[in-house]
């Protein structure tokens, strides 16, 4: 079966920076819904169209296509008491940038620095400003469920996926997940 609109599509992946050093090889196969519903990067998907399991290839995104470039605005210092104890570099919090007042500019806050009384918070993702190599190998296509399509998502899926991620309303910790991930 070909990949096309409203298949899904089982990959396994390898990720790398530009200069060859991986980042990431995925344990499970990324599974996403493919056709547009943002369950992997537009590349990759465009990458895959027409093809079928068994297929290899490697595709280089620039970071325009992938997290984005590096946003130095993004990084905030805050007071050391408004944050919970423990704290440790790697924490994760929900906020919005400064400048906005539209919910759906809430970004991930990530813990680079923790001093005695300052507390330095980067909203870039881990990965942004990278160029990123992908190293694919298309494991399974199949029909998308009816249930599939109506959610815009792969049931079950699992692996890279560009989503975002608003069940946490509140600001508590996030789990620290390293790698492509996007919640």
């Amino acid at each position: 079966m070909k990949i096309a609109k409203d298949t899904v599509v089982s990959v396994a992946y390898k990720l790398s920076d530009a200069q060859g050093n991986l980042i990431e090889e995925s344990d499970e196969p990324m599974v996403y819904l493919h056709g547009g519903y943002d369950g992997t990067f537009p590349k990759i998907e465009e990458a895959l169209d027409g093809k079928e399991a068994g297929y290899e290839t490697l595709i280089q995104l620039e970071p325009q296509d992938a997290f984005g470039e590096y946003d130095p605005a993004l990084v905030k210092i805050e007071e050391r008491n408004q944050f919970p104890e423990p704290l440790e570099v790697g924490m994760q919090f929900e906020g919005t940038p400064e400048d906005s007042d539209d919910e759906l500019d809430t970004l991930i806050y990530t813990v680079t620095d923790v001093a005695k009384d300052k507390v330095v918070l980067d909203g870039n993702h881990p990965l942004a400003g990278l160029a990123l190599r992908f190293s694919l190998s298309v494991q399974e296509v199949r029909d998308a469920t009816e249930d599939e399509i109506e959610h815009q998502h792969a049931h079950g899926a699992g692996g890279l996926s560009i989503a975002e991620d608003d069940e946490d309303e509140d600001d508590e910790p996030r789990s620290n997940n390293a790698g492509p991930t996007l919640h």
